[in-house]
């Protein structure tokens, strides 16, 4: 079972937007497994969860949350909203625990605003202005709480995600590869991947 020992993903909801970020390495043991690994996907039009743990769980649970958002838009005519989503993929982990091996950050934005929470492979939930998930959460984190400001415009907020994610490449041999992004508002998701984002 290949596991995403090593990784480093930041979420921080902002006044008009949630962004989502990214290392890409996979890790399993001390080798690296892939290099191009993606750990931000899309649930809905409005909202995107990164993933942590074993691939295969992360995969299936994020399908999981497609197939019941868009059931839920079918039967309501309206999205689902993120507290919902996060809500549901910590029911599926705490019915499932120990089996499901996954950690999530869930953001996008909603009638309520740009939304942001954690939930972990035990089913806890959490919501969150900004946070960090992996073994890179350490260095992440501190870039997040000296820099981070509800105002920030999203180039702004860009780069502070991005430095966040890169402090921890620097220290934490787990993480690394680049850094691939989400953005999401009102208007709908925006993905920035590595090869698109230049030096900040």
């Amino acid at each position: 079972m290949k596991i995403l020992k090593g990784t480093t993903t930041v979420g921080a909801a902002f006044k008009d937007f949630t962004i989502l970020a990214a290392d890409r390495r996979a890790t399993s043991g001390h080798f690296i497994a892939h290099k191009k690994a993606k750990k931000i996907h899309k649930v809905d039009e409005h909202a995107t969860v990164t993933i942590a743990g074993a691939v295969g769980d992360a995969q299936w649970l994020v399908e999981q949350l497609r197939i019941e958002a868009a059931n839920y838009k079918l039967s309501t005519g309206e999205p689902i909203s993120i507290n919902s989503l996060a809500t549901l993929a910590s029911i599926i982990l705490f019915q499932y625990r120990p089996i499901l091996i996954v950690q999530m950050l869930v953001g996008g934005y909603d009638n309520d605003g740009s939304q942001l929470y954690s939930v972990d492979w035990l089913g806890t939930v959490t919501k969150e202005t900004y946070t960090a998930s992996g073994s890179g959460t350490p260095y992440a984190i501190s870039i997040l709480e000296n820099g981070y400001d509800k105002n920030l415009n999203q180039e702004e907020a860009i780069k502070l995600v991005i430095r966040a994610v890169r402090a921890a490449m620097r220290r934490d041999p787990g993480s690394g590869e680049g850094v691939d992004i989400a953005i999401i508002s009102k208007d709908g998701i925006r993905f920035l991947k590595g090869e698109e984002i230049s030096i900040q």
